[in-house]
């Protein structure tokens, strides 16, 4: 299997039976060019992509999804690269790994460097790493993500992985398209508790301290007690499972296979219980209310009644002429009628 995206030639266009006959063909360069299209802002791209999701659908949903997060420079990539390298080579999985690069609010680009720190796999044919731009999507998570995940899953991944940004508490959107979630923490990072935010511990299935190599032993040992006795003040998770706080090394793989005995703990408890397919079916859900209030969104700001009247009410907001919430009644009401 090529990892190479071969570039579009200008004004080329393909089918849905083209993407879709590679995908189950297993062509990792048709998948790459199939979450293009899912990223792709242009209608007929998206008419394209809603139809292939659809067809992909019945495939899908035969993975284990992790959602990776923590702040930059907690070592993200190096560990999914030491992670996803073990999975392959031990447990003999099939990998996606799904990495959201944040976009500058400036320029709107985005580095997209995750394969350069994933060698063994951007090069591995059981293994597939696709760096996304954010495009300041709330949560760091790309818009097409969970739609990716689903096409990945058709072509034949049991494992997904997604990294998000790491930015802070919005990055709990990413618990919205996952069955574990797993944040990443140092020790080293000065008081370990003002690093904690509420909303993304809650819903974390475990915390994972990561460069144990280069920290000092009782300090891990501590940030570990630290992390636990937060975990404790925090209600009951309504699946039952108990939140695990682990320590590894991405670089010398130490811990690796205690972080994976987590999950597939989780898995075995959750699956038995039917709290794993209980919060796929929420995702589910929620995923369509948010479709809906994206695409009522769009259908709002293209309209060219809007289009024309917002540059003025802009202008009176911002000359302090009318207020925003007059301002926001005017343009509903205009869209109604």
């Amino acid at each position: 299997m090529s990892l190479i995206n071969l570039p579009l030639k200008k004004n080329q266009q393909f089918d849905v039976k083209y993407y879709f006959d590679g995908i189950q063909n297993k062509d990792l360069t048709i998948l790459s060019k199939a979450i293009t299209l899912l990223e792709s802002i242009k209608a007929e791209h998206q008419l394209i992509a809603e139809e292939l999701i659809e067809l992909c659908l019945p495939f899908s949903g035969n993975s284990l999804r992790i959602g990776t997060t923590g702040v930059p420079g907690v070592g993200k990539s190096t560990f999914i690269e030491a992670f996803g390298k073990f999975l392959i080579e031990t447990e003999h999985k099939k990998i996606a790994v799904l990495a959201i690069d944040p976009s500058s609010t400036k320029s709107k680009g985005s580095i997209l460097g995750d394969k350069t720190r994933m060698n063994f796999l951007s090069t591995s044919p059981n293994a597939f790493v696709r760096p996304s731009p954010s495009a300041g999507t709330l949560g760091g998570v790309a818009k097409a993500t969970r739609e990716s995940i689903i096409l990945c899953e058709a072509f034949g991944f049991d494992t997904i992985i997604i990294e998000t940004v790491g930015v802070g508490q919005s990055e709990t959107e990413v618990n919205s398209m996952v069955d574990f979630f797993l944040l990443l923490m140092l020790a080293g990072a000065g008081d370990e508790l003002q690093g904690i935010k509420r909303g993304i511990m809650e819903m974390a299935d475990a915390i994972v301290i990561n460069k144990t190599d280069i920290e000092n032993a009782n300090r891990v040992k501590l940030a570990q007690q630290h992390y636990i006795n937060a975990l404790h003040l925090f209600p009951a998770n309504e699946n039952g499972w108990i939140p695990k706080v682990e320590s590894c090394s991405a670089i010398n793989t130490s811990g690796i296979p205690a972080v994976w005995k987590i999950i597939t703990q989780y898995k075995e408890q959750t699956y038995n219980n039917g709290c794993f397919d209980k919060k796929r079916k929420q995702q589910a859900k929620y995923w369509l209310s948010e479709t809906i209030n994206s695409s009522v969104l769009a259908m709002f700001y293209n309209n060219p009644t809007i289009k024309l009247l917002l540059q003025k009410i802009e202008k009176d907001v911002v000359d302090g002429k009318t207020s925003p919430f007059k301002a926001a009644k005017i343009l509903l009401d205009h869209y109604k009628k």
